[in-house]
């Protein structure tokens, strides 16, 4: 049991390095196949226990940049609540494993763990699915086809596809009869259609374009506060337009169709007459083009709401979008009428953010925005649902500054760089003083500004209606895998039940421990 839980540990420490800031992404199929190989012929329970620790191994190194950033309590808390999901995954596997090609019903419940732990309990938490690590590799385009979801049940069908060949390897080594051949196959197979979009992209045709400038205002002070000088940020964002607006004047730049700031370039209401909304007028009056702007906005005594404003020279403030997914216990309190918790940064949240519901795109400048601030980006109901309703393109605000000492930034940008691929758009991203950029629709850097640094891009961004096929299938990948697990756990408890009715109790117990030296007839091979 020691060496299967040690293996566990190894599969989820390799998981972890296949994400920023190592980024080996040849090591995901590695721990995804440690998973499958540590829990091999366990019972139930004691799967359920390896499963957990390489939850924990992967969870608290993969998410190790919130410990500094939002706090060593968040950091446990959550990290313990998704490691949990790998455990109850690891409760499935033996009865997954009594079915013809496990593989397959594996990899199936796997996403399905993955879509549920990605939106709950509360807003759930996205980080670590396989499929963000997929960019910069040649498994990238596929997403434009399957989408997240389905990126991340091909990534695991080939971590659990070498997963059984390297069973029937070391069952060769015991019985020259053992199958390997078809493992072989099948593995070769599933990994040959992952990357077989690297070889044909799909490409959205583009039906025109725009100009956009990107202003990187960055935080005064230690950086990674934003509230430290909250108006002097939103007077770096003004000063930096307003000097962009002199460029434009004098023929050094293009003018912009629309300016894209990030999420906090104003920590307080931009509504209420002070400093903010006279800043927030000099600089759209200068640059004379929609400015949208990252704003915390007064909701009630008790919310507040984080918003994309869309700021008009000649109209004023207008069409909004309202962030989909505060980060529970960074933007509010859950259950706060039950625990209302006044200590560490906790007690900084004095009001709960409320989320957004808009899934239609914005109207910037004659323009359909498909907007998402900040973490709303690795949720799969924000942007997407935005570009099926028309959106050209995408642009996210972000505001980085807690994080900006942490590996959070580069994965967030791997994510961003995704899901221009899987929308087949062109993508603006404004951060604070994080990774801000422009981003192509084949997820390619266009162009990008240093961190902590105070800088516009200016760059003219393709602009497309067309929808890639993972735009079309929209959800349901997610609820066809979650078809499948539970008509495999059915399949397999039945089968799991009549084994050990047939094994005896004696044979039962023995095998909890000790792997079966040759697959098993029902341990068939991929296909």
């Amino acid at each position: 049991m020691v060496q299967r839980l040690f293996l566990a540990a190894v599969g989820g420490a390799l998981l972890t390095a296949a994400f920023e800031p190592v980024a080996v992404a040849w090591l995901l199929p590695v721990g995804v196949a440690c998973y499958a190989l540590a829990l091999r012929g366990l019972g139930v329970r004691r799967s359920g226990l390896v499963g957990l620790v390489f939850g924990v191994v992967f969870y608290y190194s993969h998410i190790s940049w919130m410990r500094g950033s939002i706090g060593t309590d968040a950091w446990l808390a959550l990290s313990a609540a998704e490691a949990l999901f790998y455990g109850l995954l690891g409760l499935t596997v033996p009865l997954l494993r009594r079915l013809p090609g496990w593989p397959l019903w594996l990899a199936a419940a796997w996403t399905t763990m993955e879509t549920v732990r990605s939106g709950w309990p509360f807003s759930g938490m996205p980080w670590g699915r396989l499929a963000f690590a997929a960019i910069d590799t040649p498994a990238a385009n596929m997403v434009a086809y399957v989408g997240m979801t389905g990126l991340s049940f091909l990534l695991a069908l080939t971590g659990f596809a070498l997963a059984r060949l390297v069973e029937a390897l070391l069952g060769r080594r015991r019985d020259a009869a053992a199958p390997w051949r078809l493992p072989a196959l099948g593995a070769v197979g599933v990994l040959a259609v992952l990357v077989t979009p690297a070889v044909v992209p799909y490409d959205v045709p583009e039906t025109g374009s725009a100009t956009v400038a990107v202003v990187q205002g960055d935080v005064p002070g230690p950086g990674n506060d934003i509230l430290w000088d909250y108006l002097g940020v939103t007077r770096n964002h003004v000063d930096a337009t307003v000097e962009l607006a002199a460029d434009v004047s004098a023929g050094k730049r293009p003018r912009p169709d629309f300016v894209l700031w990030p999420e906090n370039s104003t920590a307080v209401d931009p509504f209420e007459p002070g400093e903010v909304n006279t800043g927030i007028t000099e600089a759209v009056a200068a640059i004379g083009v929609p400015v949208v702007v990252g704003a915390i906005v007064d909701d009630d005594r008790k919310h507040v709401l984080n918003q994309g404003i869309v700021w008009d020279p000649a109209t004023g403030p207008g069409d909004r979008y309202t962030k989909h997914h505060p980060v529970p216990y960074g933007e509010y309190i859950p259950l706060r009428n039950i625990w209302n918790p006044k200590f560490g940064k906790l007690a900084l949240i004095s009001r709960d953010m409320r989320a957004g519901t808009r899934t239609t795109p914005m109207r910037v400048a004659g323009i359909k925005v498909a907007d998402a601030i900040c973490f709303d980006v690795a949720y799969d109901d924000v942007l997407p649902p935005q570009v099926r309703s028309g959106a050209q393109l995408l642009t996210v605000q972000t505001s980085n500054a807690s994080f900006i000492f942490t590996h959070q930034i580069e994965q967030q940008f791997a994510i961003t760089r995704l899901r221009a691929i899987e929308a087949g758009r062109w993508l603006t991203v404004a951060s604070t003083n994080g990774r801000t950029g422009v981003i192509a629709a084949d997820g390619t850097v266009v162009a990008s500004l240093t961190p902590r640094t105070t800088g516009v891009l200016d760059e003219r961004v393709g602009l497309a209606t067309g929808l890639t096929p993972a735009m079309r299938l929209g959800v349901w990948p997610a609820r066809m895998f979650t078809l499948l697990t539970l008509a495999a756990l059915v399949s397999g408890a039945v089968a799991y039940r009549r084994r050990r009715e047939f094994d005896g109790p004696a044979q039962a117990s023995s095998g909890d421990d000790d792997p079966a030296p040759t697959p098993t007839t029902s341990e068939a091979p991929v296909g």
